[in-house]
């Protein structure tokens, strides 16, 4: 009998822990799995099943010798697709444009990433031929059904890895986004989409759309998932946006600014019950401390309209101008006539276009002086995949109102499911922020996500409850317990370094506190109790760039060090200890929970 393996990554992990699991499992199901689900339109090439069951076979040997060093791997045996525009040693590379197909030697960056995480692959998804549209009907591999309704468009360009998500085919995928490729078909599927500062992801390896704004994309069932993803998919991309999301942007734990489009500019095409999806969204934020504010989007839907019908459309043709000189005849009569409308603009036209997007973006920017957040919805409405072959052009311009502005301005967007129309057809919200701004959003989107409860994907499954998100691949997590604590004397050796709270916490309930005598500013000492008696102790953990935790470390004076912290309520963290040689004759402190409440026993009447 098949097993059937968990929808998320944390349930994965928790099967294989109890070891009510192996990969080997989770590859059979997926091979017996009915062969229409793995073959076209969803799939244009998937791995040949005696590699995926030696791929199973090897990281069963790894989870056999140390299971809780397999687990430390973030994706271990969990499935994925990528997109046909990002290279995998071992399949072939089409674009959706079989005349173009090539094999390639090396896989994309983000690909190693995720091999090295213990992920598995199992295949190339469908697209929008050259990742050229939001619709899902451009490929000769066929249109991508909808996962709630086949008469409906699934969105595009990243189709089937959306598709393949929602039906919980695999855990997660990889999609591109240039124009909202990311975000559509996860508005249109009820599925999570993250579409990461640009550069955040490395692109070597994918075959451009439009080179300077492409980003590789995380499509999964719950925001949890996409966090685990990018925490790996990261490394691959420039530590400066790393450093940036992990100091810049602390989580919006309180009262937070957002701002949403003017009534009167807010698009819909009639559709009313994706209005009301909106309202409801844009409520369930303001119940989670969302004060909402009005913004003119007319400058930002012009920047928009650049990406189609000004020169920076050039670009798609820059990225494939061989092939397509070649082989204009074996596109897509759609993507041909976008590719080839680049050709009408001059060098100086280009110049013109990177000028006036400059001025706009430093004008669109301040913005983000008065707000933390914007919300726009996912799409403005859906349409039959008869109606989108039957009006190509105008109808992808439609589907990206919201969107395409995003990577032109540099910013970062997730698509979170916010709710179904009466015909039963999912629509979303998306959150974006200034570059950067990744993990603030994931904390935001996790807590949108579970206030609306929607089943995952296709699948009628339960939403499982919040998880901690995996912290940025370039931070280090670092539990305080004395003068580094927020509004104490040495919090600014944290703050100065791009450090941010992260939230608080309690230790496990092995270690005492002492209050060190003749300390400048005054410090507590933690020490490990190996003996019964410990006690609980509040800390903060703090988010540390991993550039500035050399020098932080450095500058701890002795009987202080870092060590490893038990947490009560998760995964340990480095934290400050103290040697235990120390607090002989220290005053023990324990008993008041940590060194808040001592201090305030210090001054009370």
């Amino acid at each position: 009998m098949t097993v059937v393996p968990p929808l998320t990554l944390s349930a994965l992990h928790a099967d294989y822990r109890r070891g009510a699991l192996r990969p080997t499992d989770v590859v059979e199901h997926w091979l017996a799995r009915p062969d229409a689900q793995r073959a076209a339109p969803v799939w244009i090439a998937t791995i040949p099943p005696d590699l995926l069951r030696a791929r199973a076979q090897v990281l069963d040997a790894v989870l056999a010798a140390d299971r809780e060093a397999a687990l430390r791997q973030p994706l271990f045996g969990a499935l994925y697709a990528v997109k046909d525009n990002i290279d995998a040693a071992g399949l072939p590379t089409t674009a959706a444009c079989p005349a173009f197909t090539y094999a390639p030697a090396v896989s994309a960056a983000v690909v190693d990433a995720l091999d090295a995480a213990g992920a598995i692959l199992v295949g190339k998804t469908n697209l929008d031929q050259f990742a050229t549209g939001l619709v899902g009907t451009r490929s000769p591999y066929g249109p991508v059904p909808n996962a709630f309704d086949p008469a409906y468009v699934s969105g595009g360009s990243s189709s089937g890895s959306a598709v393949a998500v929602a039906l919980g085919l695999v855990q997660f995928a990889l999609g591109t986004d240039t124009a909202g490729s990311g975000r559509v078909p996860a508005g249109l599927n009820n599925i999570v989409g993250w579409k990461p500062t640009r550069e955040a992801i490395s692109t070597r390896g994918v075959v451009p759309a439009c080179r300077s704004l492409d980003c590789v994309s995380i499509f999964a069932l719950t925001v949890a998932d996409a966090a685990r993803v990018f925490a790996v998919a990261s490394k691959t991309g420039s530590p400066v946006e790393l450093r940036a999301s992990a100091g810049g942007f602390p989580p919006l734990g309180g009262p937070f600014a957002l701002a949403v489009p003017q009534p009167a500019q807010r698009e819909f095409y009639g559709d009313a019950d994706s209005a009301a999806l909106f309202d409801t969204g844009i409520a369930q934020l303001e119940a989670l401390g969302a004060s909402t504010q009005d913004f003119d989007y007319a400058p930002w839907r012009d920047v928009a309209a650049m990406l189609y019908e000004g020169a920076h459309v050039a670009e798609r043709h820059s990225g494939i101008r061989a092939f397509f000189d070649a082989h204009a005849d074996q596109f897509d009569p759609t993507v041909r006539g976008i590719v080839a409308g680049g050709l009408r603009f001059s060098a100086t036209d280009a110049f013109d276009a990177a000028a006036h997007l400059a001025s706009m973006k430093r004008e669109l920017a301040t913005l983000w002086d008065r707000v933390d957040v914007m919300a726009v919805p996912t799409v403005p409405t859906t349409w039959t995949i008869a109606d989108v072959l039957a009006d190509p052009v105008e109808l992808n311009r439609r589907m990206g109102y919201y969107t395409n502005f995003v990577n032109l301005l540099d910013l970062a967007a997730i698509a979170v499911p916010v709710g179904f129309r009466a015909d039963g057809m999912p629509m979303g919200i998306t959150l974006i922020g200034p570059a950067g701004s990744d993990w603030r959003l994931a904390e935001l989107a996790q807590r949108m996500q579970v206030a609306r409860g929607l089943p995952l994907g296709a699948l009628d499954a339960p939403l499982p409850p919040a998880e901690r998100l995996a912290a940025p691949a370039d931070v280090a997590h670092v539990a305080v317990v004395g003068a580094h604590l927020t509004g104490l004397p040495l919090n600014r050796e944290l703050t100065s370094r791009g450090a941010r709270l992260v939230r608080k916490a309690r230790t496990a309930p092995r270690y005492r506190l002492y209050a060190l005598p003749g300390t400048t500013p005054p410090k507590p000492g933690m020490v490990r109790n190996a003996d019964a008696g410990g006690q609980a102790i509040e800390v903060e953990v703090w988010a540390l760039p991993m550039a500035a935790y050399g020098s932080f470390v450095a500058g701890i004076p002795a009987p202080l060090s870092i060590g490893t912290i038990e947490l009560d309520d998760g995964p340990p963290v480095q934290g400050f200890l103290c040697e235990a040689v120390a607090t002989a004759g220290a005053e023990d402190i324990s008993h008041f929970g940590g060194w808040r409440r001592y201090l305030a026993s210090k001054v009370a009447p």
